[in-house]
């Protein structure tokens, strides 16, 4: 992550491999200058990322990672080859981000490790301010209309040709969150706090995923789920953790229910229009013009 290298210094050296060394023989004078450089190593360790470094994720959508074990890709890069992504953008309203931010907090409190989605950033750094934590989840959530699948250069405009042929005539519907649900990634290294679709909506967005799936199927692309579940993903943890968090998900929605908070929907949203990402461009498939 190039922001959080420019906040901490180059932090390349070797000293992460310290206590990695196996230990000597500690004598008497050598045990107290051991002590000494442990205090020492312990009082110059690395803050937490300063909250100043969140403004950049409504600006960009994301912050790069390249740190090991933060992103991993859904399939190896292959020069020639560029990730498709087919789905419709969800902006969550505010009265609404304010619930989902006191949510997050009280789960991201038993459950250590979540981040938040495509931001990379931890949740316990967001939890320390509101009105931050709000700002990032201003940014744009997608439900996704097919796999994340490499596509070959030459069959970019072949692709997005027949996506806007069948999709192109959309009529703008209601899509109701009104599920908190968790998912976890085909090969199980991470897991996924979402906001399913059960109820408005559904339909239409799997005849849209139907549409999607038939040209993934002329272009040899895998296809979607045979069960698709729509949704919006907000946060993630690596490896398979869908046991604790989904426990942690159901205490506060037992604690809710108790006092007479829980509602059929989370919140609303309006279909405006369907995107596909391929590479670091974007194409308009469809796009409904504002009410």
């Amino acid at each position: 992550m190039e922001a959080l290298r420019a906040s901490y210094g180059d932090s390349s050296s070797d000293s992460d491999t310290d206590d990695l060394s196996p230990a000597g023989t500690i004598t008497e004078n050598s045990s107290e200058k051991s002590t000494a450089r442990k205090q020492e190593k312990d009082s110059i360790s690395l803050p937490p990322p300063p909250l100043a470094l969140l403004d950049s994720i409504v600006s960009t959508g994301s912050l790069d990672s390249t740190e090991p074990g933060v992103r991993v890709r859904n399939f190896p890069h292959v020069d020639g080859n560029y990730a498709l992504h087919v789905y419709i953008p969800v902006s969550i309203p505010p009265l609404p981000k304010k619930e989902i931010v006191c949510f997050l907090k009280r789960v991201a409190s038993v459950v250590p490790h979540l981040h938040l989605v495509e931001a990379d950033v931890p949740l316990s750094i967001l939890c320390k301010d509101d009105q931050k934590f709000e700002r990032a989840l201003g940014r744009e959530f997608h439900i996704s209309l097919g796999r994340s699948v490499p596509l070959r250069v030459h069959q970019i405009n072949s692709v997005v040709s027949m996506l806007r042929q069948k999709l192109q005539l959309q009529k703008r519907y209601a899509i109701d969150f009104n599920k908190w649900e968790v998912f976890v990634n085909d090969d199980c290294t991470r897991s996924f706090l979402s906001l399913e679709i059960t109820t408005s909506g559904l339909s239409e967005i799997s005849k849209q995923i139907d549409a999607v799936n038939e040209v993934y199927k002329l272009h040899n692309l895998p296809e979607f789920y045979k069960d698709p579940r729509p949704h919006i993903s907000l946060v993630w943890a690596l490896g398979d953790i869908r046991t604790s968090l989904k426990g942690a998900v159901d205490a506060e929605l037992r604690k809710l229910r108790a006092g007479g908070c829980v509602q059929n929907r989370i919140f609303t949203s309006k279909f405006g229009g369907i995107e596909c990402k391929i590479g670091n461009k974007t194409h308009k498939i469809c796009k409904l013009p504002d009410e």
